[in-house]
């Protein structure tokens, strides 16, 4: 496999989808730039992109301010080069219903989620449009298209950078730049994110099934910063909910207000109502790539391998589809 050789920013990057979208991109040989607020964790994601072969640096950055932002993306581009892709993956949430969520505690993960992509985009942006190249890749989610209960900061957060990401396109488009902008649409994975999340639930937070692995949604963001597509769903599951909600938003809401509870809440898992959270500071001794959920979780999607592969299997479809004719015409 040729060497990529593209320098990389990816941010949340000490744990989670973050670590290993890093580890992807190293993988192929691009130049990383991993960018957390945990600098146990960073350091050991940047040691294992190391190992993989890939020239990485750790740069601690928390994307709530956009002057670390700013600072990260030149260090960076001091260290490692032009930057050719940069992935917003950063997040922060709250399992909580509204009314049990404080002002602050909105305000902490509107910054992270949101604000922080919109800030490690503009401090891309200032480097890629004066050359006319890159790519920005955001981490979105299935509930950025179909919100669902107790998680109403990270859902309104998901849903704002769609918003952002679909006005910047067009701007980018107008001016006729070759930059291009793309999203990531990931299902339910299984990240550390439920053993640090900051939760006022009975029980221990859990991502809705089905589950994947990390590496299944950082393949999906390799794959989107290589492949000019204006969004990618990871996942059959996310597929289904984007797709359920355009069709039947009304049904989808009684659904969720009916089984979106329980489905969030493991009854087997150990679970401590005063356990640290991250969302004001990282939580060192938890960061990982995998969370606690690897019984269940699926490493693989066809339905994403089929979105890799959409062009084939169009081609082989419509070969199918000629030959079935032609035997019936000869019959």
């Amino acid at each position: 496999m040729t060497a990529d050789g593209r320098v990389v920013v990816v941010t949340g990057a000490s744990a989670g989808v973050g670590r290993a979208t890093a580890h992807a991109f190293a993988r192929r040989g691009c130049r990383v730039a991993l960018l957390a607020r945990g600098e146990r964790g960073l350091q050991e994601a940047t040691q294992e992109c190391l190992n993989l072969g890939a020239q990485a640096i750790a740069i601690p950055t928390d994307v709530a301010d956009p002057r670390q932002v700013e600072r990260a993306a030149q260090l960076a581009e001091d260290g490692l080069g032009s930057i050719d892709v940069w992935v917003n993956d950063a997040m922060a949430t709250v399992f909580a219903p509204v009314c049990d969520i404080e002002a602050d505690e909105f305000r902490r993960a509107t910054e992270v989620t949101y604000l922080g992509a919109v800030y490690g985009t503009m401090a891309a942006l200032r480097r890629m449009r004066p050359r006319n190249r890159g790519t920005v890749v955001q981490v979105g989610s299935a509930l950025s298209y179909r919100a669902i209960p107790l998680q109403a900061a990270y859902c309104g957060s998901k849903f704002a950078l769609r918003g952002f990401t679909d006005s910047l396109r067009t701007e980018l488009m107008h001016d006729r730049s070759d930059v291009f902008v793309t999203m990531v649409q990931l299902p339910a994975v299984n990240t550390p994110q439920f053993n640090w999340c900051r939760s006022k639930l009975d029980r221990h937070p859990q991502p809705v099934p089905p589950i994947y692995e990390p590496e299944v949604p950082a393949e999906a963001v390799y794959f989107a910063s290589r492949h000019r597509r204006r969004e990618v769903f990871c996942g059959g599951s996310t597929v289904a909910v984007i797709l359920g909600n355009r069709l039947a938003p009304g049904l989808g809401d009684r659904y969720l207000a009916k089984t979106g509870y329980s489905s969030q809440q493991n009854t087997t898992l150990p679970y401590q109502s005063d356990r640290p959270s991250n969302l004001f500071e990282p939580v060192e001794d938890k960061s990982a790539t995998r969370g606690s959920f690897s019984g269940v979780a699926h490493e693989r999607s066809y339905q994403l391998w089929g979105s890799f592969h959409r062009r084939a299997l169009l081609a082989a479809g419509v070969f199918a589809l000629t030959a079935g004719w032609s035997l019936w015409r000869l019959r």
